[in-house]
């Protein structure tokens, strides 16, 4: 109900089953959308249902309560950025160029490396 509302695309328990833990469906869905949010006592059917698909792609559903803003929830997971490093525990961030001085290129580094200190939870 909460998702008409809004405007934001869903999925009942029969939608999920006539996918049938088909790999190339499931990948597709995963394609798709950015994000995946399910109910408290749905998200425990949907390994059932899917498989491991949405968890390979690295999509598996943010909870949400009956209680929580969808909208608000929605809101707090689009403003969230993912990390994924798999075996090469290494990052790359540019923090200038070849026209900037010295000391520009200093304060730009602390201020990467503050940035990404500062999303590290």
């Amino acid at each position: 109900e909460q998702a008409d509302r809004i405007g934001v695309d869903h999925m009942s328990v029969e939608d999920l089953k006539k996918l049938n833990k088909n790999k190339k469906l499931v990948k597709k869905l995963a394609k798709r959308y950015d994000f995946f949010m399910a109910s408290d006592n749905m998200i425990k059917q949907i390994p059932r249902l899917l498989g491991p698909g949405l968890t390979k792609a690295g999509k598996f559903p943010t909870l949400i309560s009956s209680s929580d803003d969808m909208q608000g929830k929605i809101d707090e997971v689009k403003a969230t950025i993912k990390f994924q490093m798999k075996k090469v525990m290494c990052l790359n961030v540019a923090v200038g160029n070849v026209t900037m001085t010295h000391k520009e290129i200093v304060v730009n580094t602390q201020l990467a490396a503050n940035f990404l200190a500062s999303l590290l939870k």
